[in-house]
């Protein structure tokens, strides 16, 4: 090719532009609109897939681990609140359909008025905020969404970061996709903070209005709905006027939003609200009851600390509130200006073994020690029916007789002594039956009589009547040597007003989760531990205690009703322990150290007593104790201890166990038979011990 050829042939660069040239300008546009478009529908198609992609992971992913703390509580047998536990929240977790629908669409209509458009995050919210805070140069609106809030509440911290805002809006849309926007509703109204430390709708309408959330009215709904905004500006106890300005800013808006007319705006504005004062958390109700609930919840029924204190559970007791405040007062009244001196109390429903009252010491504030369940202390003489009820049902009848006079009791096969004394060294130096000793409280009697039927056995007894403190086989267990608690005392003597049925001591009935769930139910173990006839004849002989000559005598006055019980007293404690048809209660009164108590202390377990049980039983009418099959009952000579007739004029009428009831006379001769009116006459005169007991028990 010569070199002028090769000059006149176009370069490949140049034959590109040529065509170019040749296509028209308009073809040109068109192919670089068709090469965008073709882009923008690619990117648009692969943002979707990753867009889809993206909800997919969200909605295969859990949403972060959390709980939502809440206030448990603690109830009396009757409901009545005892005292509340929380952690730092205090919340009551609520569905949505116990909260008022005026309180739901006051939130929606300050908080979120689409809530239920939205999928977690408001786009026309966003988008109008932004707008706002550029022409304002300032963040002046927000557009969190109701679910955007909750998911800060729960899984994030309040830093204005925009990592959180990220994460705060990604957790937003998974609540969305996993929970129901009523679901959501329901986590955020228990979650919100109302100021004062209460969390949560229902605890903030108790705060404020002394009432459920579900009751709440159009103007309280409107005042509540409002503090959150600002809880130390909005709340009434902080300034009620700025309180009561915001509550009329939510009304307009809930009529903006077409949730309420503006005539029922009008009329909530003007209605008056009472607010509950504000008053710092009274002293708990029972709290030495409130300690052992909990001591028995956490370590015997396994309920976990952390889910008694923040999990929202429910405790339903056997307490009653009123006997408890009676227990209270009536400890606090006697042992006023009597500085240190201790008492406890504790008061069984011996149908059922039920607690309903427990008093563990003076003053819970200053010492939390709860002497009711501590068995540190002797019970003295209060032990002694329990040994009486072994030799009634080892050839012992009420009519037994001991000689009451100094005594050497020898044991152990001979190789031990042992010298008890009566209080003073008052001795009747005579016999006395176990009615006598009993009422007098005399230890020769005693001591004898566990010699007699053998220390192992009134153990075994103890035991199952309630009593599992240590205890050893010696003669001094008859005088009570051994320590036990107010407890078990009131355990023990309850089953024998059961008649001989022992109902297993329970102080907590159910407990249930935050959702219902029962947690534990009691199921009390019920066994016959005594021949009925057994525990009638002592229950019959220990209501001498409070006749005349009996140790509890000096609070006879006080009681209107049948009783029964006995006293015990060392250098170092007092107790009474009685009961009635209807409630078992031991007391004990002492000091805390080594430090015996006076003459005048030693007698102050018997009012405490009395005064107690009179009053908490002042509705119910005094009832006999019912006699049992297996019970004869005769009149007796005392002196004598055989059967009465008329040579022998100071009889009384004595329960046995039948077939043990004494078949001679006191004069060795049988009675005469009475004429029809000696007949009435005798009948009169064998009955005025129970009409004047009729009349003193009713007497004002």
């Amino acid at each position: 090719m010569s070199e002028n050829e090769n000059n006149r042939q176009p370069s490949k660069g140049n034959t590109h532009k040529a065509k170019e040239q040749e296509i028209p300008a308009s073809m040109r546009w068109m192919r670089r609109i068709k090469k965008m478009f073709s882009f923008f529908f690619t990117s648009c198609v692969l943002l979707l897939i990753a867009a889809a992609a993206f909800f997919v992971y969200l909605r295969a992913q859990t949403l972060p681990v959390t709980k939502m703390l809440q206030t448990s509580q603690m109830f009396d047998t009757h409901g009545e609140l005892i005292d509340t536990f929380y952690s730092g929240q205090n919340r009551q977790v609520v569905s949505l359909n116990e909260i008022s629908p005026y309180l739901i669409k006051a939130t929606l209509a300050v908080e979120d008025q689409h809530f239920y458009d939205h999928f977690g995050v408001d786009v026309k919210a966003v988008a109008r905020a932004a707008i706002v805070n550029v022409q304002a140069m300032a963040k002046v609106q927000g557009a969190g969404t109701i679910t955007q809030q909750l998911a800060r509440n729960l899984y994030l911290n309040h830093d204005r970061t925009w990592t959180r805002k990220i994460k705060e809006t990604m957790y937003a849309v998974q609540m969305e996709m996993q929970l129901s926007k009523d679901e959501i509703l329901a986590n955020y109204l228990n979650q919100i903070y109302y100021g004062h430390s209460t969390y949560g709708i229902e605890t903030a309408s108790e705060l404020f209005f002394g009432k459920h959330a579900s009751e709440l009215t159009l103007a309280e709904s409107a005042l509540i709905a409002g503090v959150p905004k600002g809880p130390r500006y909005y709340s009434p106890y902080y300034d009620m006027k700025n309180a009561l300005d915001r509550q009329k800013i939510v009304l307009q808006t809930m009529v903006r939003s077409g949730f309420i007319t503006q005539y029922a705006a009008d009329a909530a504005g003007k209605e008056k609200l009472t607010i509950q004062p504000l008053t710092k958390k009274k002293p708990a109700a029972a709290p030495y009851f409130r300690d052992y609930v909990r001591a028995l919840a956490t370590e015997k029924l396994g309920i976990p600390e952390e889910q008694f204190d923040e999990g929202g559970i429910r405790i339903y007791t056997t307490l009653d509130k009123k006997a408890q405040e009676i227990a209270e007062n009536v400890v606090t009244q006697q042992l006023s200006g009597k500085a240190d001196l201790q008492a406890a109390l504790v008061a069984i429903d011996p149908r059922t073994g039920e607690i309903k009252a427990m008093v563990g010491g003076r003053d819970y504030t200053e010492n939390q020690f709860n002497r009711a369940l501590s068995n540190t202390r002797q019970p003295g003489s209060s032990f002694k029916p329990i040994v009486y009820m072994v030799a009634l049902q080892n050839g012992y009848t009420p009519v037994t007789q001991v000689k009451s006079e100094p005594t050497v009791f020898t044991y152990d096969e001979g190789r031990q002594r042992y010298t008890p004394r009566n209080f003073n060294d008052q001795y009747v130096n005579a016999n006395i039956d176990m009615r006598q000793a009993i009422s007098k409280s005399d230890n020769i009697y005693a001591v004898h009589t566990i010699l007699d039927v053998g220390p192992a056995k009134v153990i075994d007894l103890a035991r199952k009547l309630g009593i599992d403190s240590p205890m050893k086989p010696l003669p001094s267990l008859a005088l009570g040597s051994f320590p036990v608690s107010p407890l078990e005392m009131a355990s023990a003597f309850g089953t024998i007003a059961n008649q001989g049925v022992h109902k297993e001591t329970n102080a907590i009935m159910r407990i249930e989760d935050a959702n219902g769930r029962i947690l534990y139910e009691a199921h009390p173990k019920t066994e016959q531990v005594l021949n009925p006839a057994v525990a009638y004849v002592m229950t019959n002989l220990m209501e001498s205690v409070f006749e005349e000559g009996g140790t509890g005598n000096r609070v006879a006055s006080t009681i209107k009703r049948p009783i029964a019980g006995k006293t015990g007293t060392t250098d170092t404690d007092a107790w009474l322990v009685g009961f009635t048809p209807e409630l078992a209660t031991a007391v004990w009164v002492g000091y805390d150290k080594d430090r015996d108590i006076s003459t005048v202390e030693s007698h102050l377990a018997s009012p405490i007593f009395a005064e107690f049980t009179e009053q908490t039983l002042e509705a119910i009418p005094p009832k006999l104790f019912q006699i049992p099959e297996g019970v004869a009952s005769v009149y007796i000579d005392p002196a004598s201890g055989k059967l009465a007739n008329e040579d022998c004029p100071n009889s009384h009428l004595e329960a046995f166990i039948a077939g043990t009831e004494p078949t001679t006379y006191c004069t060795g001769k049988p009675a005469k038979p009475a004429s029809g009116g000696d007949k009435k006459d005798s009948s009169k005169g064998q009955n005025s011990s129970w009409w004047n007991d009729i009349k003193r028990w009713w007497n004002d």
